[in-house]
């Protein structure tokens, strides 16, 4: 439940208001991951001058402990607690964590509630090393393979990676403000998806990502599955806008939204997508660059689409979008199921059956996707400057796939632009991003975009919504 802010606003930098939520100073001691750093490490993390590792690591561990507070706009949260302060303390037997001003949602008469506080670990775990170990140079990141090893080794640092499990890990995709209506029902998928024994995936936050997993809890606890696991995977610039809900008992940090995405699909074994928004558009469409590669034809890969029979039209036009985009071939990749939890489970039950036929037949691993292709333009970082937005090649001279990856930077850009820190400010600075390419496309994407913010799907606060992006043809 989320804590009840008092009735003290302040004024911030930009001169809006904001509400200021109750705080505790505390300490907290290691659950879960991480006992234990040498004093370099310590020593490196907190010396923000040199690296800005504490500053990477005061943000996602400030995400995690304002799961309460609901909001989708990362400089809110970064300024309604800038007095908060998080520092590591040394000690021989092990280490601890002295909170200043921590975000009173996180905690219960006084105590942190034990599955944050295992977040807030898991936050330490892969900051740490990613930083030594990815960032490091060990890993080179302009290879493709190195890429994928380094996705790998971050996933085995954090102990996700299971070898005798079974196929059955299902990613949800959605929208973290979503209606309640489209929440209840996918608690209901997550519910059927747990009575068949299948584990849940999301991108970690409230939402699409929290309902699926709230529902396969209840589905596991009546088929007494004592092992059920919620795994989270998030991004730095994410995680603010998402923070992770406590259901959550896996969480995972990648390095970038593209190490994200590229875990998800290598990691599970088939995809649920909810009703979401722009950030929802831009998984579907790194998905479907994914499967559209030649390398990839004929591997299964089940991907549905449902939602209540009130979200029908979303999911309409995100077909339509993609069939005068991306054509029928990849609208032949997916099926929407709309109004019918158990159908889609039941699908999805079917569909990981086949993969685990297929990765038995070409000897690929059960708990990772080696011999998924993906292409190094899916895996670069792609950072949505104005000069960057201007340059995708938004036009249908080039190959499908090809299309599908600059179609997801170009709704990357615009999730930026509407819910990260760093796009935000660009926006304020500069304009809105400027998109260029052939009529059909700038016209297909203009519609879909404005069919986005008429369903009140663009940002929390819609009646304060000003696009972020000036789409030219």
């Amino acid at each position: 439940m989320r804590n009840s802010p008092d009735q003290n606003g302040y004024q911030s930098g930009d001169g809006t208001s904001r509400v200021e939520y109750p705080s505790i100073n505390t300490h907290v001691t290691p659950e879960g991951s991480l006992e234990i750093l040498s004093h370099l490490e310590v020593n490196a993390l907190l010396d923000s001058t040199a690296t800005g590792l504490y500053a990477l690591y005061r943000r996602c561990s400030l995400a995690v402990l304002n799961c309460g507070n609901f909001t989708d706009n990362a400089r809110e949260v970064f300024e309604t607690f800038r007095d908060f302060e998080i520092t590591l303390v040394q000690r021989d037997r092990g280490i601890k964590l002295e909170l200043k001003n921590a975000p009173a949602s996180a905690f219960v008469d006084g105590q942190m509630i034990t599955g944050i506080r295992e977040l807030l670990f898991a936050v330490l775990r892969d900051i740490v090393y990613v930083d030594n170990e990815v960032k490091a140079g060990r890993f080179d990141l302009d290879d493709t393979e190195h890429i994928t090893s380094a996705i790998f080794h971050i996933l085995r640092n954090a102990q996700v990676l299971q070898a005798q499990r079974e196929p059955n890990i299902v990613v949800c995709w959605g929208g973290h403000a979503i209606s309640r209506e489209e929440y209840d029902y996918s608690k209901l998928v997550g519910y059927e998806l747990g009575l068949r024994y299948m584990d849940v995936c999301t991108g970690c936050g409230p939402g699409a990502m929290k309902g699926p997993m709230k529902g396969a809890t209840i589905g596991h606890a009546k088929q007494r599955e004592k092992k059920g696991r919620y795994i989270g995977i998030t991004e730095p610039g994410i995680i603010a806008a998402e923070s992770p809900n406590p259901i959550v008992n896996e969480l995972l940090i990648m390095p970038d939204m593209e190490k994200r995405l590229e875990a998800f699909v290598r990691f599970g074994h088939g995809i649920v997508v909810f009703p979401g928004g722009v950030g929802t558009a831009e998984e579907i469409l790194y998905l479907l660059g994914v499967l559209l590669h030649p390398n990839n034809a004929g591997r299964p890969f089940p991907l549905i689409f449902t939602g209540p029979a009130g979200s029908e039209p979303y999911f309409r036009e995100i077909d339509t979008f993609i069939g005068l985009t991306l054509g029928a071939e990849a609208q032949g990749l997916y099926r929407i199921i709309i109004d019918d939890p158990a159908q889609v489970a039941r699908e999805m039950v079917a569909g990981v059956k086949v993969v685990r036929e297929y990765r038995i037949e070409t000897k690929d691993a059960f708990y990772f996707n080696w011999l998924l292709h993906i292409e190094k333009d899916l895996q670069q970082p792609f950072y949505p400057t104005h000069e960057a937005m201007r340059a995708l090649k938004l036009h249908r001279d080039i190959e499908t796939h090809q299309l599908a990856a600059e179609l997801r930077r170009a709704f990357s850009g615009v999730v930026a632009g509407n819910v990260k820190e760093a796009g935000i400010r660009a926006v304020e600075e500069h304009g809105p991003f400027e998109l260029r390419g052939d009529h059909v496309l700038i016209d297909a994407m203009d519609s879909l975009l404005r069919a986005f913010a008429e369903q009140n799907r663009m940002k929390l606060r819609q009646e304060t919504y000003q696009p972020c992006y000036r789409l030219v043809g």
